[in-house]
C-alpha cells in the first residue's frame, strides 16, 4: 500500500510539475521575445529615422557618390549607430536605383532577407519584421542563432525607394530562456523529491500499525493466541490497537472455551461409548439366547425377539462409529499399512454388496484397468470407505446401474463409485461428509446406519494422505472419487480418473468392457472366486443410509 501511494503521489507529482513546469516556460519565453523585439523595433525605428535624415542632409548626386554614401550608413549601422549584428541597403528595383549594387554587412547574411519580407517592406509605409535562424558560421558560438530581421524604407539622394535592413541576434534571450528552464528543472524534481519524502514519511506512519496488525493477526491465526499488538498513545492507531487487543482477548476466550467444551465433548463421547459396551454386551448374550429360542415363542414374542436382534447389531455398529470417531479426533488413529491391490480390495466389496444389490434390482458393473493398481494402504479402512460409497450408491440408484471404476498412474490410483439415481445438489455435495448429515432424512431406507460413515470415510483417506471428493446434480446421479497416493510422501495432484462423468444416457452402460459382478437375471458368486461373503443383517423398516 505504501509504495502504490508513493507511485501514485508521485504521477500526479509529475504531472503536476510538467504542466506548471511547461506553463512558466512558454510564458517566459513569450514574455522575453515580445519584450526584446519591442525593444528592437524601437531601435530599429530610431536608426531608420538617423538614416532618412542623413539621406535628406547629403549633397550627393552622382551614382558614385550615392554608392559610398550607402556603404558608409552600413557601416555606420553595424559599427555604433546600432546594436545590428547585420545591415543590408537593397533597393526595390525602380529604374532610379539603376547602377546602385546592393549593400550589406556581412554580406554572406543578405539572403535572410527573404523576397516575402522584401516585398512586405517596399509595399508597407510601416516597419515590418521576420524571425530568422542566422547560420552557424556566422555566429561566435559555432551553432545556430536564432535572430529577427527589421525592414523600413529610406530613400537615397536621386536613388528611388531603398529597403533598409537590420539584423538582431535574440541568443541572450536564448541563454536566459534556457538558465530559466534549467532552474525550472531542478526546482521540479527537487519538488518531486520532497514530495516522495513526505508520502513516505506519511504513509509509513499510517502503514506501519497496519502492517503490525497484520502480522498480529497472522500470528494469532498460526495458534499464537497470547500475540498482541503495541499500543501507545491516544490517536486513531493507538484506539485501534486497543480494541484489537480487545478482540483478540475476547476471541482467545472463546476459543479456549470451546476446546474445553470440544474436549469434554470427545471425552465424554468416549467414555460412554466404552462404559456402553459392558451392558450390551450383556444385553447382546440375553438377546441372543432370546433369538435362539424364538420358534418356541408366540408370533408378537418371536417378532419382537427379532427387531431385538436387528437393533442389537445397529447398537453396536453405533458404537463402533463413536469409538472410530473420538479415535480420529483424540489423533489416536493409525495406519496398518501393506503393498494391495486395489482391484482385490473393490471385488471383496463389490462381493459384500452383492445380496442387497439383488434385493434392490441394481446392475453393479466394474473397470479394472490393465495395469495393477497397487499401493501402500490399509486394506480394512479402505474397504470401509469403498464399502460405504457402494452401498450409498446402491441405495440411492433407484433402480439404476452403479459403476465402479478403478484407475491409476504413476503417482496414485482412484476408485470413482457412480449411481443414476436421485443425485444431489451442490449444496447436499457441501455437505455430504458432515457428521449425522442427512439430505433427505424423510427417504425410506432399507440398511440403517449412524449417519458417521461418510465422516469416518473422509477421515479414513486424510490419514493415507488421500482425497474423497463428491459430484452429484438432480436426477443425474452421484459420483465419489477416492484417491490414494501409491507411496507415503508422494504429493497427490491430478487424479489419474474423473470425479465429473461425462454427459450420457443409462443406456450407454458398455457392459462389453466392464466385467459383470452380477447380470440382471440373477446372482454369480462364483464370478469372484475365493472371497468370503460377508452377512448383511436385516434392518428395520423406515431407516436410511446417508449420503
Amino acid at each position: 500500500m505504501q509504495a502504490r501511494v508513493i507511485t501514485s503521489a508521485l504521477a500526479i507529482g509529475v504531472v503536476a510539475v510538467a504542466v506548471i513546469g511547461t506553463f512558466l516556460s512558454t510564458s517566459i519565453r513569450d514574455g522575453l521575445y515580445d519584450q526584446r523585439v519591442q525593444q528592437l523595433s524601437a531601435e530599429s525605428t530610431r536608426a531608420s529615422a538617423q538614416v532618412r535624415e542623413s539621406f535628406s542632409s547629403s549633397p550627393s548626386t552622382s551614382t558614385a557618390d550615392v554608392q559610398a554614401l550607402l556603404l558608409q550608413t552600413v557601416a555606420r549601422l553595424q559599427g555604433g549607430a546600432s546594436s545590428a549584428d547585420g545591415a543590408f541597403l537593397l533597393s526595390a528595383g525602380d529604374a532610379a536605383s539603376a547602377g546602385l549594387n546592393a549593400v550589406g554587412s556581412p554580406q554572406g547574411l543578405v539572403s535572410l532577407v527573404t523576397p516575402e519580407l522584401r516585398d512586405a517592406t517596399i509595399d508597407s509605409e510601416h516597419q515590418t519584421w521576420q524571425s530568422v535562424q542566422i547560420p552557424a558560421a556566422y555566429t561566435a558560438s559555432g551553432h545556430p542563432e536564432p535572430g529577427v530581421v527589421f525592414g523600413s524604407v529610406v530613400e537615397p539622394p536621386s536613388a528611388g525607394r531603398f529597403g533598409m535592413y537590420l539584423l538582431y541576434s535574440l541568443q541572450p534571450e536564448q541563454d536566459t530562456l534556457r538558465f530559466v528552464q534549467r532552474t525550472l528543472m531542478l526546482g521540479g524534481a527537487a519538488i518531486l523529491a520532497l514530495v516522495g519524502a513526505i508520502t513516505w514519511l506519511v504513509t509509513r506512519q499510517a502503514v506501519t500499525p497496519v502492517r503490525r496488525a497484520a502480522a498480529t493477526a497472522a500470528r494469532l491465526a498460526d495458534g499464537h493466541l497470547s500475540e498482541r499488538m503495541p499500543g501507545k498513545g491516544h490517536d486513531e492507531m493507538a484506539t485501534l490497537a486497543r480494541s484489537f487487543n480487545e478482540m483478540a482477548s475476547s476471541l482467545q476466550d472463546q476459543i479456549r472455551r470451546m476446546e474445553d467444551l470440544s474436549t469434554a465433548q470427545r471425552r465424554f463421547v468416549s467414555d460412554v461409548s466404552h462404559e456402553l459396551r459392558t451392558p450390551l454386551t450383556t444385553i447382546r448374550m440375553a438377546s441372543e439366547v432370546i433369538h435362539a429360542s424364538r420358534d418356541e415363542l408366540d408370533p408378537a414374542a418371536r417378532r419382537s425377539a427379532e427387531l431385538l436382534q436387528t437393533q442389537l447389531d445397529r447398537f453396536e455398529e453405533l458404537l463402533a462409529d463413536l469409538l472410530e470417531i473420538s479415535r480420529f479426533d483424540a489423533g489416536a488413529a493409525v495406519l496398518d499399512v501393506e503393498q494391495r491391490d486395489l482391484a482385490g480390495i473393490v471385488a471383496a466389496v463389490v462381493d459384500t454388496a452383492t445380496p442387497l444389490a439383488e434385493r434392490k434390482g441394481v446392475f453393479l458393473s466394474v473397470e479394472l484397468p490393465d495395469q495393477p493398481a497397487t499401493a501402500d494402504v490399509d486394506p480394512r479402512r479402505v474397504e470401509r470407505i469403498l464399502r460405504n460409497l457402494v452401498v450409498n450408491a446402491v441405495e440411492h440408484a433407484e433402480g439404476g446401474p452403479v459403476e465402479i471404476t478403478v484407475g491409476g498412474d504413476d503417482r496414485a490410483v482412484a476408485v470413482v463409485v457412480r449411481d443414476h439415481g436421485v443425485g444431489m445438489t451442490p449444496q447436499e455435495v457441501a455437505h455430504v461428509f458432515d457428521r449425522f448429515w442427512r439430505a433427505d432424512p424423510a427417504r425410506a431406507r432399507t440398511t440403517g446406519g449412524s449417519g458417521l460413515g461418510l465422516a469416518i470415510a473422509l477421515e479414513d483417506a486424510r490419514l493415507h494422505a488421500g482425497r474423497l471428493e463428491a459430484w452429484g446434480r438432480p436426477g443425474q446421479g452421484a459420483s465419489f472419487r477416492l484417491t490414494l497416493p501409491r507411496r507415503a510422501g508422494i504429493r497427490l495432484e491430478e487424479p489419474p480418473l474423473p470425479l465429473v462423468p461425462e454427459p450420457r444416457g443409462l443406456a450407454s452402460v458398455r457392459t462389453g468392457q466392464i466385467p459383470v459382478v452380477n447380470p440382471p437375471t440373477g446372482p454369480t458368486p462364483s464370478a469372484i472366486p475365493d472371497l468370503a461373503e460377508l452377512p448383511l443383517e436385516e434392518p428395520a423398516d423406515g431407516m436410511e443410509v446417508p449420503r
